[in-house]
């Protein structure tokens, strides 16, 4: 059947302003990092991103790696792109990533210009786009010069591959440099994607996010929900399919015993908020209106409408900031 989005989408999703840009984003953006590989059900993929719209989540996170394995999240979402959501390109923001190895020998990873342009080449033919809304180096590059990589950032959206570019794991000086030389080319820094949670405070003692007002851009947290650490998937123990079991960018030393009890002491917070342990931790990543969304990740249709239910309470008061700080003032 035709897929029609729902006619209310955009009725009560918030959208913040991308720093001092004209591009707004929903709180919660969609990424296809884990779920979305040739390994996972197509159709399940399909509902997600179709369900995801409908609630008005209008921004869909991808990377030339994402899968597994390497590149099948942008065939995957290109696919659905072709099957559902062309009619509605101009309302999606889409975006892509180039940092981490891609393919075999020297110019298949970091930061030279020859690896950046050739992979958004490559990913523009698997989305079967003419361009994407955002382009982001994934990482930083201590061997190619700043001005290189920015530079091919610069050509991308002057080729009109991209529109904007980003920045994903850069600290606030890395940041700071990288967008003087872009502001310089002409292509000024649009967000800044770090990884950042209740137990991820880095970007807050780099002083990431007064950095980004400072040049302008926005920041969009990746790993809100520290891979389902601050979710109810491990108050009972750890399931055999849980990410801790089956995933590499997660292993049973991240759930210490003081872990456990920082993510039950958390939870009790949550409930007593109406809210589930994952809501909390989105709105908490929210509080601040300098942070212009979230990633998250979704294995189902439900998991996606619990996590995105989120709007509906984002209001965090000074007592309930207390005390989730209070459970992890030693981090």
């Amino acid at each position: 059947m035709t897929y029609t989005p729902a006619g209310d989408r955009y009725d009560t999703m918030p959208y913040r302003r991308t720093g001092r840009s004209g591009l707004k984003l929903p709180v919660i953006s969609l990424g296809l990092w884990h779920n979305f590989g040739h390994e996972r059900p197509w159709q399940r993929q399909r509902d997600i991103v179709r369900r995801a719209f409908d609630l008005g989540v209008t921004h869909f996170d991808l990377a030339n790696n994402y899968g597994p394995p390497y590149g099948s999240a942008e065939e995957n979402f290109g696919r659905i792109l072709a099957t559902d959501l062309k009619p509605y390109r101009d309302e999606i923001v889409v975006s892509t990533k180039a940092g981490y190895d891609m393919w075999p020998g020297p110019y298949g990873d970091f930061g030279s210009r020859k690896y950046l342009v050739s992979s958004l080449d490559q990913s523009l033919q698997r989305l079967g786009l003419d361009y994407v809304d955002i382009f982001y180096h994934h990482r930083p590059d201590p061997e190619t010069p700043l001005e290189e990589t920015m530079g091919a950032l610069d050509a991308v959206v002057r080729a009109g591959k991209a529109q904007y570019v980003g920045l994903s794991n850069y600290n606030s000086a890395q940041t700071a440099d990288a967008a003087a030389i872009l502001k310089q080319l002409g292509t000024p820094l649009l967000i800044h994607q770090p990884s950042y949670s209740i137990l991820n405070r880095w970007i807050e003692k780099d002083n990431l996010l007064d950095t980004l007002q400072e040049v302008g851009a926005g920041a969009i947290g990746f790993s809100p929900l520290q891979q389902g650490l601050l979710t109810d998937r491990y108050l009972g123990g750890i399931p055999d399919d849980s990410r801790v079991r089956t995933s590499r960018f997660l292993n049973e030393d991240a759930l210490t015993s003081q872990t456990l009890g920082r993510i039950h002491a958390l939870n009790d917070i949550a409930q007593r908020r109406g809210q589930s342990l994952a809501q909390m931790a989105l709105a908490w990543a929210l509080r601040d209106e300098r942070m212009t969304s979230l990633i998250i990740g979704a294995s189902s249709v439900e998991q996606l409408e619990n996590n995105v239910a989120t709007i509906d309470n984002l209001a965090l008061d000074e007592s309930e900031i207390g005390d989730i700080d209070g459970t992890v003032l030693d981090l």
